[in-house]
């Protein structure tokens, strides 16, 4: 094991998780890599949603969805979260394409749930299969992950069982937590998509296009983005979160420079709401990687 591995090593260790990483320039010559168990089995949590949101493409490409139509959305049957849709009070109407937006942008559940629903797990499951991702699986949606983590830890509801999950009284074992059980995929197959999605072979250009562009407008700057606070850097990633599990994938790209496309995947020691070491450690170890490939002149 290399410098460069034992200080992502370090990273990982400082901040109380267990990490996986993977890192690959895209768009030109040459192979180099980085990579820390980029081929074991992680849990997706919110990154599924950027599989969805390729099949969501595909299927515009196709003409089975028109992503202009429009969609009416009653708070009745959305599914709980802490952004977009999931904590609006009244109904919705909107297009499927910024459902799609609303889904990454702010890591919409209720929008995922409903696009979900829209494109089929069996169309999804066809869209990573066409594109060569054989161990990225995505087995439900968020409100089936909640109802399993509700079943799991005996609770009321899916509040009660968060607070289960975050509990250092009791460590409980849930399925949301297995890559056997649970929505999975590898640090590798993510940088895959991404270089699909760049390279316009995910789905049409246009789609392509409509993609990076939503990837782009993620708000969320505590991970990745956390270990690029520079000008001169665009930034655009897809977060997943769910108890102990904190991850997210994107691409970094220093102006005049080809992009790197990073997938780090973690799991907690703890299961508090807030872990601002571990999200920042996503940052820091994409850095590290990011800062190895640059120095071969990307």
């Amino acid at each position: 094991m290399n410098e460069r591995d034992h200080e992502i090593l370090r990273i990982f260790a400082d901040a109380g998780v267990r990490g996986w990483l993977h890192a690959v320039a895209l768009g030109g010559p040459g192979t180099r890599e980085v990579g820390l168990g980029p081929d074991e089995p992680v849990v997706m949590a919110s990154v599924y949603k950027l599989p969805l949101l390729i099949a969501f493409c595909r299927e515009v490409d196709a003409g089975t969805i028109d992503p202009r139509e429009r969609v009416t959305i009653v708070p009745t049957e959305r599914t709980v979260g802490p952004t977009g849709l999931s904590i609006l009070r009244d109904d919705v109407t909107m297009s499927w394409r910024d459902v799609a937006l609303s889904m990454v942008a702010v890591s919409d559940n209720a929008a995922a749930d409903v696009l979900l629903e829209r494109v089929g797990l069996d169309q999804l499951y066809q869209a990573m299969a066409d594109l060569g991702l054989t161990r990225t699986r995505v087995r439900s949606g968020t409100a089936e992950v909640h109802r399993t983590l509700v079943a799991d830890t005996a609770s009321a509801d899916t509040a009660a069982a968060f607070e289960a999950l975050a509990s250092h009284d009791v460590a409980p074992e849930v399925r949301a937590y297995s890559p056997v059980y649970g929505s999975a995929t590898t640090a590798r197959e993510m940088t895959m998509l991404l270089d699909a999605i760049w390279s316009d072979r995910a789905a049409s250009a246009e789609q392509c296009r409509f993609a990076r562009e939503v990837l782009g407008a993620q708000i969320w700057p505590h991970r990745l983005r956390s270990g690029f606070p520079y000008a001169g850097v665009r930034v655009a990633g897809k977060t997943g979160t769910l108890g102990a599990i904190r991850n997210e994938v994107g691409v970094v790209q220093f102006d005049g420079e080809r992009p790197v496309a990073v997938a780090v995947f973690t799991h907690a020691a703890r299961a508090d709401a807030m872990l601002p070491r571990a999200d920042a450690a996503i940052g820091l170890a994409a850095r590290v990687a990011v800062t190895d490939l640059r120095s071969g002149r990307l």
